[in-house]
């Protein structure tokens, strides 16, 4: 299998910019693989939320990285992952590297606040000093050069919305976090508004005018209002070469079983009869097309012996 870091490496450098949406579980990254998304994006707030949890540090990095290692085992596509803070400081960092090169993602991006971290559009966020972050991510790096050279590291500065910050000290910061090696730079932008996101990426391209840069498409920005939105065209010719909606997956997932779940309370029956009716001919209709049952029961038929005719005369899918 083509390595997933060296897979969106290439993405980067072939396509004038990678969008996605973000995803919490491995259907979630298989039903967009599934419709032509090129690469994922895991989103920590994502996974929180599907555990129950805000985005505000509850998470641990063994339960992230658990996570990560089923989603990537699931698709055949790169996966940019949520790593936070690093879960600690730079030691810790560097085993958050080490176990996540471990599950097969392409790649991780580190933030730069003070733990317990929070989602960055969350009031009452802090960032560590420009020293302490630097060790984290030159311990990334290292770490990352050690185990393998291919695997993406992204640092995000939140310094433009933290307590006490600004969009001077985000250039200043990514500029340094470049210096020190990362494969891209993340300024996670406080709203919607052109000029911030412009201006950083031109601070940037006068002094790293090679250096991708990623850009939260945040559903905490509410774009269908805004006057004249970015479009994903604009941004790429902008320097921000990828480009994802974190809660894009949540957002649907939510909305759609919010509603299902109302009618069923209402209607009774009639919402799953509904349900059926309105998923004739979708490809989500059969949820065992969507669990690829037929591909594992090839696989039976391949290795276990007996397993075509115990098929035969029993009732039930049978992948035809």
């Amino acid at each position: 299998m083509e390595h997933m870091g060296r897979t969106f490496r290439q993405l980067l450098t072939t396509e004038p910019y990678l969008f996605t949406g973000g995803v919490y579980d491995p259907l979630g990254a298989q039903l967009a693989e599934r419709a032509g998304m090129r690469s994922v994006y895991l989103s920590g707030y994502s996974m929180a939320m599907a555990q129950g949890w805000p985005d505000m540090g509850f998470l641990t990095q063994t339960e992230v990285t658990r996570i990560a290692s089923m989603v990537a085992s699931a698709v055949s596509i790169p996966i940019i992952a949520d790593a936070d803070d690093g879960y600690g400081n730079a030691l810790s960092t560097i085993r958050t590297v080490q176990e996540y090169v471990k599950t097969g993602v392409a790649g991780i991006h580190i933030e730069d606040q003070r733990f317990p971290k929070r989602c960055g559009h969350i009031a009452g966020k802090t960032v560590v000093s420009l020293e302490e972050a630097l060790g984290k991510y030159r311990a990334a790096v290292d770490t990352r050069d050690r185990l393998d050279p291919d695997f993406v590291i992204i640092a995000r500065t939140d310094a433009q919305g933290a307590v006490g910050g600004s969009l001077e000290e985000a250039i200043r910061r990514a500029r340094a976090y470049a210096d020190a090696g990362v494969d891209l730079v993340w300024c996670e932008l406080s709203n919607a508004a052109r000029e911030p996101a412009i201006a950083f990426a031109r601070a940037l391209r006068e002094t790293h005018p090679h250096l991708p840069l990623a850009f939260n498409y945040s559903s905490s920005f509410r774009w269908h209002a805004d006057p004249n939105p970015f479009t994903f065209k604009e941004l790429g010719e902008l320097g921000y070469r990828f480009i994802f909606i974190t809660l894009f997956a949540a957002h649907a997932a939510t909305y759609a079983v919010w509603n299902a779940m109302e009618e069923l309370v209402r209607d009774e029956e009639q919402a799953q009869w509904r349900l059926e009716k309105t998923k004739v001919g979708h490809p989500t209709e059969s949820h065992h097309v969507m669990a690829r049952v037929a591909h594992f029961q090839d696989l039976e038929k391949e290795y276990i012996p007996g397993t075509e005719e115990r098929i035969k005369s029993s009732h039930g899918f049978d992948g035809s």
